[in-house]
């Protein structure tokens, strides 16, 4: 039976060139958009050169994209076997972050050697997508919602997002707490959990503040009300606003942007750039970036849609997901409606493991895309284990 299933799968993927073809090109030219803006947005905040950022920009991208295409081109039935080791492999990598990882900023989030360095829990994001949309694929529809089914994901979802706390990364644990309270609801648990989950949440959040860190605590005090430390923890939060009201409908033009340009803009080369790009493009650029990453979004929702297998479709969705609550919480966090946490704008932001990050889950996307009439049967999941 493994053999026959292996053989109809490989009938039913195209060759090499095939798969080439029939990629869905629109998306790609889409997310290259969106870089060319992170390109030119990294250029005006080096005061129009592409040195230090803008040139490792379009370097991660490429490095990106030949990523993207591997994973897009192999085999469905091999990303099913290796989803939960690939878990597996980041979380003992996050377990190894406070241990051996290298500290910057009062943090320990990152690990490796010299100048190269990587963060584990944006390895995570990936591998939790994968892990969650394998272990649906198997479980029968039925059991979904029942009590100890939900035990499995849950642990899956909670192990990274503690870890995450440790570091401390509140940004992480929230992008992970999203994507798997998502993935979760779109394989189909009841609404019951995540009202019983929200509740519980609210009850836990006095033992929450205070295990929280003194900074994140100035940060949360800092988002009810920036005002009380304007040149202290409020500082980040009011600037970026100032910027944004000074941009207007039409923006002050490119390289023209005096919050930015005059470096009373922190941080506007990695989570404060949609701030400085809406000061120097207006209200009408943003919402020009915006409709880019809303269309990327829309893409990926037909595609996950096209699918027939539980996998193909949960894992689109998955990446879909964590696009989503990248974008969401950026933007929010530098307009003022939720806390500044340190979370990159997709593909705009400068940072090349967030960046190759979302290049590997787009290719996960096309990779599904590819195999959208491929359906995993979930005896067959099991043997190939």
């Amino acid at each position: 039976m493994k053999m026959l299933f292996a053989a109809t799968l490989e009938q039913q993927a195209p060759d090499i060139p095939k798969k080439l073809a029939l990629l869905n090109w629109p998306f790609l030219f889409l997310l290259t958009a969106i870089t060319l803006v992170g390109v030119g947005a990294l250029y005006s905040v080096a005061g129009g050169d592409l040195e230090p950022w803008a040139s490792r920009h379009v370097v991660r991208f490429c490095i990106g994209l030949a990523l993207l295409f591997a994973i897009a081109l192999i085999d469905m039935n091999w990303w099913v076997r290796t989803a939960y080791p690939l878990y597996a492999i980041a979380l003992l990598l996050m377990v190894a972050v406070p241990f051996v990882g290298v500290e910057s900023g009062g943090a320990r989030r990152w690990l490796g050697y010299g100048d190269a360095s990587f963060q584990p829990s944006e390895l995570m994001k990936v591998a939790l997508v994968l892990a969650l949309a394998r272990y649906y694929q198997w479980l029968a529809p039925r059991k979904v919602s029942r009590p100890h089914w939900i035990i499995p994901p849950v642990l899956m979802v909670g192990a990274p997002i503690l870890l995450a706390l440790e570091q401390p990364d509140l940004g992480t644990a929230a992008l992970l707490g999203m994507i798997g309270a998502g993935m979760l609801f779109l394989a189909g648990v009841n609404w019951l959990y995540f009202l019983a989950a929200v509740a519980g949440a609210v009850m836990a959040l006095p033992h929450v503040w205070e295990r929280l860190h003194d900074y994140q605590q100035e940060r949360v005090l800092t988002f009810f009300d920036p005002e009380r430390d304007p040149l202290g923890s409020g500082y980040h939060i009011l600037q970026s606003k100032i910027a944004i009201g000074s941009g207007g409908v039409a923006g002050k033009g490119f390289m023209q942007g005096t919050q930015a340009q005059l470096n009373f803009l922190p941080e506007k080369h990695t989570d404060f750039i949609f701030t400085m790009f809406s000061e120097e493009m207006g209200f009408f650029g943003a919402i020009a970036l915006l409709t880019l990453y809303l269309l990327v979004l829309l893409f990926i929702a037909y595609m996950a849609l096209r699918c027939r297998g539980t996998f193909a479709r949960l894992v689109a969705a998955g990446v879909g997901l964590c696009l989503f609550a990248y974008v969401f919480i950026n933007v929010a966090m530098v307009t003022g409606l939720l806390p500044v946490v340190g979370v990159p704008l997709p593909l705009v932001s400068y940072g090349g493991t967030a960046m190759l990050t979302m290049m590997v889950g787009f290719g996960f996307v096309l990779n599904a895309h590819l195999n959208r009439i491929v359906r995993l049967d979930r005896k067959e999941i099991g043997a190939i284990w």
